[in-house]
């Protein structure tokens, strides 16, 4: 099993290689627009720094031989309860990804049973999260199901 650890600040540029792995795997202009150049990277450490040791995240790393092997990112968001939604407190998944090299050695699978039991710990209602066509089988297998909810999005 994965050595799963909390992130700290000095792994702040590995996690965003991860990240910036992630959007190129998801690819599409979406998730890696041409049009955007690397000054998000510098605002995604600057957000990681301040919600390294924050109350309502926890970043989850495994460690590989010169770097991270893999991350994954929890959040947790404060909403109105409802009976759908009993105290309003929603988990978000952000980001699970393994560097190619430590890939099928259940590193995400580790991250993300460590990330439930915190949400558990937390008592939150619902997690969510987007799975890509790779991660949607671990997803599945761990409980994961269908959103009732329609999704729509908007930018500004």
């Amino acid at each position: 099993m994965a050595g799963v650890e909390q992130a700290a600040e000095d792994d702040i540029a590995e996690l965003v290689r991860l990240r910036a792995l992630l959007f190129e795997t998801l690819g599409g202009d979406f998730f890696n627009p041409s049009s955007t150049g690397d000054d998000w990277r510098d605002a995604l450490a600057a957000v990681l720094k301040e919600q390294v040791n924050a109350d309502a995240a926890r970043i989850l790393v495994v460690r590989g031989d010169n770097g991270l092997a893999a991350c994954g990112i929890g959040t947790i968001e404060q909403r109105l309860p409802g009976p759908h939604l009993r105290n309003g407190r929603i988990g978000h998944v952000i980001g699970v990804v393994t560097d190619p090299a430590y890939r099928r050695r259940g590193h995400s699978r580790a991250i993300m049973q460590a990330l439930l039991d915190w949400f558990r710990e937390r008592e939150v209602a619902r997690v969510d999260l987007y799975a890509s066509s790779d991660g949607e089988p671990l997803y599945r297998a761990l409980g994961f199901a269908d959103h009732p909810d329609p999704s729509l999005y908007w930018r500004p």
